[in-house]
């Protein structure tokens, strides 16, 4: 036998493009477009119009906030944890904004909401690794705390965002709201650190397998911390832009529109795994889409609520379901 090395089999481009169309972000971005598509059809038929100026900036507007508060979200699924305080913060979020600006201070309520996020980010991560306590508890706790603080001081919409901050929530390029190119800041900043930096490889490696990673050098609560700190801060981004939006601080302003269970849904349908590991910031962007898209449908056709809703779980099983056969093929 000689010493010579021997090549890598070649990969077929045939083999590429197959592998990039299986690609769960791929996937449910065809999904988007597919759904778009019929929610034409089906409004037109009805006799409404879909793709009128005022319908594609609804649907652009409500992708803002359940798009910040999703991408923090994958930050924090991909470790293998998640954040149900995202709801009570954001409410909590738009309250000390407006009541902050009201007292003049744009730049001064901006760093006091990224500071209480801050705070409530590095809360839940302490509890999750340094208490050990689940993920799903320790956030519905902290959750809990930030609703009894709510409750006790306030009973009702309180501050007000002054006229040129509320320029972030409707301010528009043409059709574009100004505020979809603050979820894609967001957005290419964390798709940033998770690709190229040091923190982003150990999210994923931590998500993956823990042990393993620790094993390998991974500073696991660390990660586990930071991921909880990221995911705040972006739910921090989405109570200012709905400060701006409504003009004042709504106490509940999270908890109706359902952000917590909602941004799951959205980071879950685009394709990022729930044990942590897989997944990203693009796939959770194309759910995002999908579900403010089958709400502009459903709202043009006055659908009702419970039938809304049954449509929407079907939608977020079957992604999954897709999903899981997927990846029991590629390990077979």
């Amino acid at each position: 036998m000689t010493g010579t090395a021997l090549a890598p089999p070649a990969v077929k481009p045939s083999t590429v493009r197959a592998s990039r169309l299986t690609d769960p972000a791929v996937g449910v971005w065809i999904a988007a477009f597919v759904v778009t598509l019929l929610g034409w059809l089906v409004v037109t038929l009805d006799g409404g119009t879909f793709f009128s100026r005022a319908n594609i900036v609804v649907i652009l507007s409500n992708c803002v906030a359940l798009g910040l508060v999703a991408v923090g979200q994958t930050a924090v699924i991909l470790t293998g944890s998640l954040d149900l305080s995202v709801a009570y913060l954001i409410g909590l979020g738009t309250l000390v904004a407006a009541e902050t600006m009201e007292s003049g201070s744009v730049i001064g309520a901006i760093l006091m909401v990224l500071a209480l996020s801050t705070a409530v980010g590095l809360a839940n991560g302490l509890v999750v690794t340094g208490l050990k306590v689940n993920a799903f508890i320790a956030t519905l706790g902290t959750g809990f705390i930030l609703r009894g603080w709510i409750e006790d001081n306030y009973t009702g919409p309180a501050g007000k965002v002054p006229a040129s901050f509320q320029r972030l929530g409707y301010d528009r390029i043409g059709f574009v709201p100004v505020s979809v190119f603050l979820l894609i800041a967001v957005a290419v900043a964390l798709w940033v650190l998770l690709k190229y930096t040091r923190l982003g490889h150990h999210m994923y490696a931590t998500g993956g397998d823990e042990h393993a990673a620790r094993l390998s050098g991974v500073r696991t609560r660390r990660t586990v911390v930071l991921a909880h700190v990221l995911c705040s801060l972006c739910v921090g981004a989405a109570a200012l832009f709905l400060a701006a939006r409504l003009g004042a601080g709504a106490p509940w302003a999270g908890t109706e529109a359902r952000y917590d269970l909602e941004s799951i849904a959205a980071v879950v349908l685009g394709g990022t795994v729930l044990a942590g590991g897989r997944g990203g910031v693009a796939g959770t962007l194309g759910g995002v889409l999908v579900l403010a898209v089958l709400d502009s449908v459903f709202n043009q056709l006055s659908v009702d609520p419970f039938f809304k809703n049954v449509v929407r779980g079907v939608v977020i099983i079957a992604a999954v379901a897709l999903y899981a056969r997927r990846g029991s093929r590629r390990s077979a």
